[in-house]
């Protein structure tokens, strides 16, 4: 086994320069999927290849709430700064050793914000209805796409467990993410992002009816082939974007 590359940060590094806005993450299930390098690969911005632990890549599906964005230090933005979101996922890393993700997809609810991402920072966000509820220890999401590709729909539910108190290395490598890769303008860009480390839980996948991963060309089937969790959440700022 390799486990972590030697040059992994598993705590965030400091953002330079201005913070462009931060916001709260709020409960989050995160789903994985082995999947091989050369399948994600044509998927990867110029510049980044897939990040892989103990020669496996991974697609994720992660639903969840993002609440109380702010942006240039601006107050909170009533609605639109509280949605439900979900994305699928992929792991990158660039030549300055810079682990991050990549997007192929992000659903929310609020069409100001898919239009705003995707003009300004190149992030493929769409527009689609969302619902999350709250059965004791279950936890579910639903959604269903507005735009584009309309009718895509998914629905996760999870019954959260325990503490995870040390997350092994495998729970790092998927978690410790200190920034997404993405196109902007035609180029390649690092944005960086800070967060405490993630107080994570045990989930159980009980509910997947999901079309959002294979519609972004991933040939994923049936339940997550790697451990499951659930998060409360943490409250996250992006940096500005830096050229790859």
């Amino acid at each position: 086994m390799v486990g972590l590359p030697a040059d992994f940060a598993i705590d965030a590094p400091p953002l330079r320069g201005r913070v462009l806005f931060e916001h709260d993450w709020r409960d989050l299930a995160f789903l994985h999927w082995r999947m091989p390098p050369e399948v994600v690969a044509p998927l990867m911005p110029p510049g980044t290849r897939p990040d892989t632990f103990d020669g496996d890549t991974f697609v994720a599906l992660v639903p969840f709430e993002l609440r109380s964005a702010n942006y240039f230090g601006s107050p909170a933005v009533p609605y639109i700064g509280d949605f439900l979101e979900t994305n699928v996922r992929l792991y990158s890393v660039d030549d300055q050793g810079r682990h991050g993700v990549v997007f192929c997809s992000l659903e929310t609810s609020r069409l100001a914000i898919a239009l705003a991402a995707r003009s300004t920072v190149g992030l493929p966000y769409t527009w689609s209805r969302q619902t999350a509820s709250v059965s004791g220890s279950k936890r579910t999401w639903t959604t269903k796409r507005r735009w584009p590709d309309r009718g895509l729909r998914s629905e996760v539910s999870v019954e959260v467990g325990s503490t995870i108190d040390e997350p092994d290395e495998l729970a790092v490598f998927l978690t410790a993410r200190w920034g997404l890769h993405t196109q902007r303008f035609g180029r390649t860009v690092w944005m960086p992002n800070y967060h405490e480390p993630w107080e994570l839980q045990h989930a159980q996948v009980t509910v997947i009816r999901d079309q959002l991963v294979r519609a972004a060309g991933l040939p994923v089937s049936g339940l997550p082939d790697v451990p499951s969790m659930f998060s409360a959440g943490v409250h996250t700022s992006f940096g500005e974007p830096l050229a790859v």
